[in-house]
């Protein structure tokens, strides 16, 4: 037996016993013949005291050994109130050194000195740190609450093929190249989207997976090349009742891993209100900062930036003190973001002051200042420039200056829905309509005659689900009869030809009695992420990839031998 308890498990009430420990050390102190060393496991720590007998078993060792040891639990008299073993300790009889350890490249602390780099590139150490595996506790208790609530409520969990085919779902894919089919590709699922549609016309009514996801793009902060979404369909349910039993889901979810009850009905705002208050179709409405629609007050301004505009908005950051060294930052950083400039005004007793002022009258002024709610020491910004981009670019900003301000509380937990989304956006560099979600999404009944006038106007029956200005996830109804699939298909530029060639096995489905069917897939790690409370996604995966999507541990990826390339009869062609 290694040992009869855990570290993290013993208490005053363990008074006496004797116990059986292993561990990593996590500290060495000696004072003078007595030697104290914290022993660490995935639990906690326990505090061991070896006395003047059997210290010297111990004078070599260092951090990270591995030791087993058994002896008398004892209360302490100096209690250390910031470990739940904090009242007791362990007087050691006996110790066997399981295993050495070199000087390791990074403290395994909660708070460590090592650069994201080392980090990754020694995982299987940073992962001893308690703080990352409390992370890895965190998620496998939302994947425990999710998978309850969804077997206790019918679903069924399926699992899809990782080996499919390539179609056109917004990213690139990732491509696996066929041995016994040479010059043919498989690919990496994006999403199981074609399969759960595939799943409901089999009549399974209800079905989730834990899904294994996988998409060519470049990475960020809450973004992975592969990734886990908790996907779910239904057939025969409305979209009321597909958001009602999400709620219920991610309501249990917060009760069970973080103790909060969280209200319902959860906030509801269309994607085009969403992007007039916050520009954003995933608003953070922890804070304030909501954009005002300034068009009609400077409709006559002498102004040149105000003027011949289609849209101008602005906002402002209360007690919020920019000095000109950090407007021209912020006025760079919404270049950046797609607007052609910003205007600022500080507002200081009882006036506006900045490069801009000169073009206001005092009417202006007074109508300014009113219609924004300014006060001293605030600062007003304004963008102009066409809606979308006016709205992206100012919603930007306002992200940004929050985070500055120390807005974003990470143990603040604030979820809403955004519906009504378009259907189609253009794309100018494609000089196409491009699917706003993707082109399986019901379009509002009511818009459906716009498809042939005006495709522009479509609205959707999409919702995502936000939680602190993160998308968790989204879903919609989906579209099931073959005609109207097919006319969203041309609408996007796709030929019969294309059609057939791309999504043949499934518009062929849609032949054989398809349901009325929807669902929506919750990005997982990000749930993980925000619940963990940490703010990168690769905080929440055990083996995560970094920004240049390479995992510094294994090397991967990396080039392979010929002989597998003449396998799969690939050639690389050198620059």
């Amino acid at each position: 037996m290694y040992r009869t308890h855990y570290n993290g498990e013993l208490r005053a009430n363990n008074e006496k016993e004797k116990v059986k420990l292993v561990g990593w050390v996590s500290k060495k102190r000696n004072f003078g013949q007595l030697c104290f060393i914290d022993l660490r496991d995935t639990t906690g720590i326990t505090q061991l005291v070896f006395d003047e007998a059997i210290a010297p078993k111990v004078k070599d060792v260092r951090n990270e050994y591995i030791l087993q040891v058994s002896g008398t639990v004892e209360k302490r008299k100096d209690i250390n109130p910031t470990l739940p073993t904090g009242e007791i300790e362990v007087i050691v009889d006996d110790v066997k050194i399981i295993n050495t350890a070199k000087t390791t490249p990074l403290i395994i602390a909660d708070e460590t000195d090592a650069l994201e780099d080392t980090r990754m590139e020694y995982r299987y150490l940073d992962l001893r740190r308690p703080i990352m595996q409390s992370r890895l506790k965190t998620r496998a208790k939302i994947s425990r609450s999710m998978r309850d609530y969804l077997d206790h409520h019918g679903f069924l969990e399926v699992e899809t093929p990782m080996l499919g085919k390539s179609t056109p779902e917004g990213a690139r894919d990732y491509l696996v190249p066929s041995r016994v089919h040479p010059g043919s590709f498989y690919a990496l699922p994006q999403s199981p989207q074609l399969y759960k549609q595939l799943l409901m016309i089999a009549g399974l009514d209800k079905y989730y997976q834990f899904a294994r996801c996988f998409r060519d793009e470049d990475l960020r902060a809450d973004r992975q090349t592969d990734f886990t979404q908790v996907d779910i369909e239904t057939s025969f349910l409305s979209e009321q009742e597909i958001m009602d039993f999400t709620e219920e889901m991610l309501c249990k979810v917060m009760k069970e891993v973080k103790g909060i009850e969280v209200k319902r009905p959860f906030l509801k705002i269309t994607w085009e209100d969403a992007m007039n208050r916050y520009g954003s179709d995933k608003p953070d409405n922890r804070f304030g900062m909501e954009f005002v629609d300034l068009g009609p007050m400077f409709a006559k301004s002498e102004f040149p930036v105000f003027q011949n505009v289609e849209t101008l908005k602005g906002f402002v950051a209360p007690a919020f003190h920019a000095s000109n060294k950090e407007v021209k930052k912020l006025t760079e950083f919404v270049k950046k973001n797609g607007g052609k400039g910003l205007v600022v005004f500080k507002m200081q007793e009882g006036t506006l002051s900045g490069p801009a002022r000169k073009f206001l009258s005092d009417e202006d002024e007074k109508a300014l200042i009113e219609t924004m709610g300014a006060n001293d020491g605030d600062t007003i910004f304004i963008v102009a420039d066409t809606w979308r981009k006016a709205c992206t670019a100012l919603g930007a900003l306002r992200n940004e200056i929050a985070s500055q301000k120390g807005l974003k509380k990470p143990n603040e937990f604030s979820f809403l829905w955004i519906v009504d989304f378009p259907m189609f956006e253009w794309s100018e560099e494609e000089g196409r309509y491009v699917s706003e979600h993707h082109p399986f999404t019901m379009p509002k009944t009511e818009d459906l005659p716009l498809l042939d006038t005006d495709p522009s106007k479509v609205k959707t029956n999409a919702y995502d689900i936000i939680l602190n200005g993160y998308e968790l996830g989204g879903g919609s109804m989906r579209i099931y009869d073959n005609a109207l699939q097919k006319k969203i298909f041309q609408i996007l530029g796709l030929s019969d030809e294309d059609i057939q060639n791309k999504f043949g096995f499934f518009v062929d489905a849609f032949q054989y009695g398809t349901p009325p069917h929807g669902g929506l897939a919750l990005g997982f790690d990000r749930v993980a992420m925000l619940l963990a409370e940490t703010d990168s996604i690769r905080d929440v995966i055990a083996f995560p990839k970094n920004a240049s999507a390479k995992d510094p541990m294994s090397k991967a990826p990396c080039p392979v031998d010929e002989k597998q390339l003449d396998e799969l009869h690939i050639q690389i062609e050198h620059d």
